[in-house]
């Protein structure tokens, strides 16, 4: 399985959530037949809220681990 990596510490919401929600209807083939998971590095509080939450929505799994200075949000397939 492919990761992709995308580095939008220093953005704020809504620009983190309209960055995760292009990159992730741009590879919505991929996701949904497990071949890739998406991994957003963000350093904005509120995107570990609104990032997942509306992934959940579109039936996506969403992750949040947070490490030393920002967060990690994977984003891939369920089941």
């Amino acid at each position: 399985m492919e990761t992709i990596e995308y580095d939008i510490r220093g953005q704020v919401c809504p620009s983190t959530l309209l960055t995760a929600l292009r990159e992730i209807n741009r590879r919505k083939g991929e996701l949904r037949r497990g071949e890739c998971r998406l991994v957003f590095l963000t350093d904005n509080r509120d995107s570990t809220i609104t990032i997942p939450e509306t992934v959940r929505s579109m039936g996506y799994l969403a992750r949040v681990v947070k490490e030393a200075g920002h967060y990690v949000v994977t984003v891939g397939r369920i089941g």
